[in-house]
């Protein structure tokens, strides 16, 4: 990964999800209170690219970006702060949802995401945002293990933008993580295996939807990713690398067995524990 553009990403030590919603580091993981060393510069009404990986851009393969069993949405925040660069106490910032795709006609986000091959992932900055910096959360939501909580794995990154060419007034409406989300939603406490044909995305309604104030009770209203607007090398953004466990297994939290699971079946720390005939995991 390009030093330039991981510059702006806040970095976390780890690939370990959060699974508790009223933990701070919902708000963007562990040491997310720690400024990046840069800022990027976007357009608004462009897009930008965020890139995950389960290693590193370097370290392909396997489980790359994530396992596959990990399903579920992909969804986007900002939150508006006077210096990207200092911003610190995320857990007391107004952030606003600005995108989200969860399951469509059977595909979830999470699948597009691996199908790419890349990475990558586009998020539409909206155009009628007032100017300035910003923090940008992007956050997979895996609902593998999510019948019961908890069992959700929230795996998120924050990135450090300043916005120019907007316009409008405060975006609403706005929520705080830790707060945004509780452990009885629909869509943090769900059962994906029993031939789920609909998903409500946690969270507030997209800014600039109609939605009121309700979750959303499917993403067949989630904004695509554009591609005929690309974004310049100063506002491609990159999710940090996440680095793994010891070698010789899977790193704990991690896939280690289930059907169609290609990858390591033991486990550098801990056990593999089968959670349902998909998926089992180092613990």
């Amino acid at each position: 990964m390009a030093t330039s553009t991981q510059s702006c990403v806040r970095q976390v030590p780890n690939n370990f999800p959060i699974e508790d919603v009223t933990s701070p580091n919902m708000s963007c993981n562990v040491n997310g209170n720690v400024p990046a060393s840069s800022v990027c510069s976007v357009q608004a009404g462009s897009t930008v690219k965020v890139e995950w990986h389960h290693v590193s851009r370097q370290q392909t393969g396997g489980d790359d970006p994530i396992a596959d069993s990990h399903k579920g949405p992909i969804i986007s925040y900002l939150a508006k702060v006077d210096n990207a660069a200092t911003a610190t106490n995320t857990q007391s910032l107004s952030w606003f949802k600005i995108q989200e795709e969860g399951l469509n006609g059977g595909v979830w986000a999470v699948d597009r995401l691996n199908a790419k091959g890349t990475g990558e992932w586009d998020v539409k900055i909206p155009s009628n945002i007032p100017a300035g910096d910003y923090l940008l959360r992007n956050e997979i939501i895996a609902l593998h293990s999510a019948g019961s909580y908890p069992g959700a794995q929230f795996y998120m990154g924050c990135v450090q933008i300043r916005v120019a060419g907007g316009s409008g007034g405060n975006p609403s409406p706005t929520v705080r993580f830790p707060g945004a989300y509780s452990g009885s939603d629909p869509g943090v406490r769900v059962n994906i295996w029993s031939g789920l044909s609909s998903y409500v995305i946690p969270g507030p309604p997209v800014f600039g939807s109609s939605g009121g104030s309700n979750p959303q009770p499917t993403t067949s209203q989630a904004p695509q990713p554009t591609t005929s607007q690309a974004p310049q090398p100063t506002s491609t953004t990159s999710q940090a690398p996440q680095p793994t466990g010891g070698a010789g297994g899977a790193a704990q939290w991690a896939q280690c067995g289930g059907i169609g699971h290609t990858g390591p079946t033991t486990c550098a720390t801990g056990t593999c524990v089968k959670l349902n005939d998909y998926y089992s995991q180092c613990q």
